[in-house]
């Protein structure tokens, strides 16, 4: 049946609501929206002397992708990329840890209200600070080096899990938890047998998932100065060596993709 006969049938087409009811404000919305964003752009101070030299750096960089060298700095690379992974393995463990408890006490329907104010608080924290003040901040106390990496990650990992756990707490089937609960369990028994069959998938996606995303802080943290394969990515873009730089990109993206590809098989593996 062609549209114009459904249309004949059904009577006149739908058509989606308009966001904005009333075409007045639609568009004066849309106006001062596209007016603020030129005004925004023109408080921009750009030297585009020094964006045209930058091309040639950026064309450079780009260039150094069909060449990267793997051999020059192998043994930086190495120590860089090791600590890295010594450092995402041992913060995720840590930072699990320590988030499962504090998910526990950050799920209302199963925490007294002072432990549950207490373990949201820590997730507030934890989520309110940005991994690279963290870093900057423990750099600052325990100086360079990877020991001020494995604490930021450690610590937005907590922030991180506790919050997801918390949640998928909340919203799980209460009647397979009262179950249990009914029979006479007591707390741990009914956190064992009607609470953690519940989210154990969910947990292990997401400590893979923590993982996979500690993998990559950790090569940020290291422009900072938490060390790992950051601080050798930063050393090889300070001395224009692209060419090693490439060659550094490419083995995180290797190593991120792999940890994805295991992230998967683990998950169906645990549903």
């Amino acid at each position: 049946m062609s549209h114009p006969e459904l249309d004949d049938l059904l009577g006149k087409g739908w058509r989606k609501p308009a966001f904005v009811k009333n075409a007045l404000l639609r568009w004066t919305l849309i106006v001062g929206f596209v007016a603020y964003l030129i005004a925004a752009f023109m408080t921009i101070e750009v030297d585009w002397g020094r964006v045209y030299e930058g091309l040639d750096r950026g064309w450079a960089f780009v260039l150094a992708f069909t060449s990267p060298d793997f051999i020059s700095r192998w043994s930086d690379i190495w120590s860089g990329l090791l600590e890295s992974i010594v450092m995402t393995v041992a913060a995720s463990v840590v930072g699990i840890l320590i988030s499962i408890p504090i998910g526990l006490g950050a799920a209302r329907n199963i925490a007294p209200l002072p432990v549950y104010v207490i373990c949201r608080g820590i997730v507030a924290i934890s989520r309110a600070l940005q991994e690279i003040i963290v870093a900057i901040l423990l750099v600052a106390i325990f100086g360079f080096g990877p020991l001020a990496g494995f604490l930021t990650l450690s610590f937005a990992t907590i922030g991180f899990l506790s919050k997801l756990l918390a949640e998928d707490i909340e919203t799980m089937d209460k009647v397979q938890a009262e179950a249990i609960k009914a029979s006479g369990a007591r707390w741990m028994q009914w956190i064992n047998y009607g609470v953690q069959p519940q989210v154990m998938p969910r947990l292990v996606g997401l400590s893979m998932y923590r993982i996979d995303i500690n993998f990559r802080e950790s090569a940020i943290l290291g422009l900072v100065g938490a060390g790992g394969i950051g601080a050798t990515l930063n050393t090889a873009f300070d001395r224009y060596e692209y060419d090693t730089a490439a060659a550094i990109l490419i083995l995180i993206i290797g190593i991120v993709m792999a940890l994805e590809y295991l992230s998967g098989i683990i998950r169906a593996r645990v549903q």
